[in-house]
């Protein structure tokens, strides 16, 4: 028998007890002894759940057990996520999370403390909920140099882009249409303001550069200025917009980036719709590979959680090297970076104005914005276009092509 303790036991903590629970016999083969829930850290108590009397408010307790070999940290946040998990590691018990912004702040300080006490530090669920894209990282495709990563990284915003695309449904109506089902927060700003992808990339672009990629460093921009008549304009050029993580490894220079962009009908993420998400990984000798799956929810991040706590119960005492120090990498210039974009002016008078300043471009007229003037620029580099689209009178936006 090998006990675990759960932090946290909201939806993702009570989903990884549920996992736990129903698939216990398959567990059990694959970590070669059954795995069981001892402890759930909770400031609530749960009347009436099964397990009700695991419940303890004191981290210490679960510290100070020495049955205790696998700690479950679905808090979120980084305290006391942080500490829990960094004494837990102290203790020589591994730790397994979903905590996508603990990892993204302390990865490497906490894999470094894991390894100094033959233990683990595993994060399967906090990138894509039930797609195992780390572990693929981190074992299948350890002979790829892999340079590049595009990714749908969060579920809220692509259930809402793909309203807006389907529907014609405004952003704030799908915003609120989210909300009331569950898939946003409240604060929705996490989401829709890309953070929540932000940490995601950096957390792979980490594990592929081997160093520390901020993702505070990260250009990041979220899907809040989309509107019904960017779709409209989408669909008259065979395209969708989509809210993607970028990682690419250029000559040895690492760039990154979180942008929503219009993507066309034969990209390998145009048809990622709803809740999904994937991950576009591209190898030099594999080239491209595509991951898919459910980015969220109970129990497809539950499942990622414990086939974490799996392996860490195959390998007690043994620490699983992951390659990913705590040196910090520079990133390649933002404002160097060449791409086309997708511009819309106030005014078919705009033409010249528009012309004169973009040279050649790609004309988009379409008869639901009869008073406008759209086009598609030819490569410029990010500063190029923002001092030149700030000339423009009359902007009303733009959305990168990719």
């Amino acid at each position: 028998m090998i006990y675990a303790a759960i932090l946290g036991y909201g939806t993702v903590g009570s989903g990884v007890a549920e996992v736990l629970s129903s698939n216990r016999d398959i567990v059990a083969r694959n970590a070669g002894e059954v795995i069981e829930v001892k402890y759930i850290l909770d400031l609530r108590e749960f009347p009436g759940d099964p397990n009700e009397s695991k419940v303890v408010h004191d981290f210490a307790i679960i510290e100070n057990d020495p049955e205790v070999k696998i700690v479950v940290e679905t808090m979120g946040g980084v305290n006391p996520a942080y500490d829990f998990s960094k004494r837990a590691l102290l203790a020589g018990k591994s730790v397994c999370t979903s905590n996508k912004e603990l990892v993204a702040n302390k990865g490497p300080e906490l894999i470094a403390l894991a390894a100094e006490n033959n233990c683990n530090y595993l994060f399967e669920a906090s990138v894509g909920g039930g797609i195992p894209i780390i572990r693929s990282i981190n074992h299948a495709l350890t002979a790829e140099k892999i340079d590049s990563i595009t990714g749908i990284l969060n579920g809220t915003t692509n259930y809402m882009l793909t309203k807006m695309d389907a529907e014609g449904v405004d952003y704030a109506d799908v915003l609120k249409e989210a909300q009331d089902k569950g898939y946003a927060e409240r604060n929705p700003e996490a989401d829709v303001e890309g953070y929540d992808a932000c940490r995601k990339i950096a957390i792979l672009s980490s594990l592929v550069y081997g160093k520390t990629v901020n993702y505070e460093d990260i250009h990041t921009e979220g899907i809040s200025k989309i509107s019904s008549e960017d779709f409209k304009y989408a669909k008259a050029l065979n395209r969708s917009i989509k809210l993607l993580g970028v990682f690419k490894d250029e000559n040895g220079e690492c760039f990154a980036m979180v942008s929503p962009f219009m993507i066309k009908a034969d990209h390998p993420l145009y048809a990622v719709r709803d809740v999904f998400n994937a991950v576009l990984v591209h190898g030099n000798m594999l080239d491209d590979a595509m991951f898919y799956g459910r980015g969220a929810g109970k129990l497809p991040t539950a499942s990622a959680v414990v086939g974490d706590v799996v392996e860490c119960a195959a390998n007690l005492g043994k620490n699983l090297p992951l390659n990913w120090k705590d040196e910090k990498v520079t990133l390649a210039s933002f404002d160097d970076r060449k791409q086309r974009f997708f511009v819309r002016v106030a005014g078919k008078d705009k033409a010249s104005e528009c012309l004169a300043l973009f040279g050649e471009a790609e004309i988009i007229s379409i008869p639901e914005c009869p008073d406008e003037f759209a086009f598609i620029t030819g490569e410029l580099t990010e500063k190029e276009f923002a001092e030149k689209s700030a000339a423009i009178s009359g902007f009303i936006g733009r959305i990168r092509i990719a």
